[in-house]
């Protein structure tokens, strides 16, 4: 369910605003135990994907680091390398 989290500090080029959302959003799914939520529920589900985005956004750029920043293009190449040899080639 948590697969869209992923770490967005100290990349090159930096997290986007759809990639903050995805993460708020699939921590509010985790944590509701609900994928859709009722319409009772939707304003509030809502209220706090948007709200855990902004304080995401907001840790990001507040965040220091004395490292260089990691590559993205090149991280993604290794991550399908290790799935790779984890779930064979395919």
């Amino acid at each position: 369910m948590c697969r869209n989290i992923r770490t967005l500090h100290n990349f090159e080029p930096h997290a986007t605003s759809e990639e903050v959302h995805a993460a708020a959003l699939q921590y509010v799914r985790k944590i509701s135990g609900s994928t859709k939520p009722s319409k009772a529920n939707e304003a509030a589900f809502n209220e706090a994907v948007h709200e855990i985005a902004h304080i995401t956004a907001h840790l990001l750029d507040s965040l220091v680091s004395h490292a260089p920043a990691k590559d993205r293009a090149e991280e993604a190449a290794k991550a399908k390398a290790r799935a790779a040899v984890r779930f064979g080639a395919a």
